[in-house]
């Protein structure tokens, strides 16, 4: 009887690996643009909210910090969940919770309402994004973690465009309720894509017992490295929320008068960051975390001074440079997350999404006093202030 024997080539394990990678980058992708496709939408609606709740700028505000705050509040515990549970089965039921809530918040009666719901959201976003952090510099081989998480922040950059983008739409034609129910409804489709695509983690260690999963917090927080990378995160994300929540009202009043499309449409000079953070994830890998980063700070401030120039054009030009140099950052800040810590490395990154989200709850709450006394201009004057602060921690903590 002739036997026949199926032999895998080289060759056909070579095309195998370059279409599980080609998925897990895919999956990746998604998770980034699942998670912030909701998460900053009310920010081209503030002027819109202004008015419909005859309100502050630094109350309708509070619908930008709301969620950023619970995130802070739950990172560093979601961390610890994940740690306890697994990646993929939390980035899944989290994503999914997340479409529940966003389709509740349309529900709202008032700003209250609308600022509760918000604040919901928020609760299921780190674990997504802290759990992705630690799934990447699990998984990926040591020469790629930058290009792949640089895949994942594209998603994100994407994910939160189009978010903005849709909310200024349909809240033009349909009112502000739409944009929720619509941007649900995606949130649920990226779960099921990426419960469909993302590999399960294989170099995930379980950690069965809560009092051995605390230790690490402890460790972290004696680790110079890692509290360096934490400040820059709070000073990144600090910037980011500031600038892209209060240019909203600078736009929106004289002399520019922008109408919630055109300011959604504003939110395109992230797609600039979509294109530029893949290759500079390649370039990070090559020559380093804290060049990178000291770079692309360079390239925010430049952006924040040209915002002071009165031609939309030009500010255009200046939110392009900033949102560009603020994704790089993010790259770079996220990926030294996973070289700081020596293990426990979700709950590390659990710990980077509180500060970095308490960065985020700051900036969209400070730069709202200056506002009010000195306009944008004040407002420009504390981002170079973060700036330059995340600066001089990384060219003294972080690795060489």
């Amino acid at each position: 009887m002739e036997k026949h024997y199926h032999v895998t080539s080289p060759t056909s394990k070579r095309e195998e690996s370059v279409r599980g990678r080609a998925g897990a980058l895919t999956a990746l992708f998604v998770v980034g643009f699942g998670a912030f496709l909701n998460f900053y939408v009310t920010q081209p609606l503030l002027p819109q909210f202004r008015h419909i709740f005859q309100a502050s700028e630094l109350l309708v505000s509070l619908t930008v910090s709301a969620p950023v705050l619970s995130v802070a509040f739950t990172a560093s515990m979601v961390g610890l969940l994940a740690d306890a549970v697994g990646r993929k089965r939390m980035i899944v039921a989290a994503m999914l919770g997340l479409t529940i809530f966003t389709v509740l918040t349309g529900t709202a009666a008032n700003l209250t309402q609308l600022i509760a719901w918000r604040f919901s959201q928020g609760l299921f976003i780190p674990g997504i994004t802290a759990v992705t952090m630690a799934y990447i510099s699990e998984e990926s081989p040591l020469r790629s973690v930058g290009s792949t998480m640089a895949t994942y922040v594209t998603g994100t950059v994407v994910g939160g465009f189009v978010g903005r983008f849709m909310a200024g739409f349909l809240s033009a034609w349909y009112g502000w309720r739409t944009p929720f129910v619509t941007l649900g409804a995606l949130t649920c489709i990226c779960a099921l894509i990426i419960w469909w695509f993302l590999p399960p983690s294989t170099r995930f260690v379980r950690q069965r017992n809560l009092a051995q999963a605390l230790r690490p917090i402890r460790m972290h927080l004696w680790n110079p490295r890692l509290l360096a990378t934490y400040a820059v995160g709070f000073n990144v994300l600090f910037c980011m929320v500031g600038t892209f929540t209060y240019v909203n009202f600078y736009l929106a009043d004289k002399p520019f008068f922008l109408g919630p499309t055109a300011l959604a449409s504003i939110f395109a000079v992230y797609l600039i960051g979509a294109v530029i953070t893949p290759p500079a994830g390649h370039i990070m890998d090559r020559i380093g975390h804290r060049r990178t980063l000291m770079g692309a700070v360079g390239m925010s401030a430049i952006g924040m001074i040209l915002t002071l120039i009165h031609s939309v054009p030009v500010i255009i030009a200046g939110l392009a440079l900033e949102a560009t140099g603020v994704f790089v950052c993010q790259s770079a800040s996220s990926t030294h997350v996973g070289r700081a810590a020596d293990e426990a490395r979700s709950s590390a990154a659990g710990l980077y999404i509180s500060f970095y989200y308490l960065g985020g709850f700051a900036g969209s709450i400070l730069p709202g006093f200056l506002w009010k006394h000195a306009g944008w201009p004040g407002c420009v004057a504390i981002m170079l202030f973060m700036q330059a602060v995340a600066i001089l921690i990384a060219n003294k903590w972080w690795q060489r």
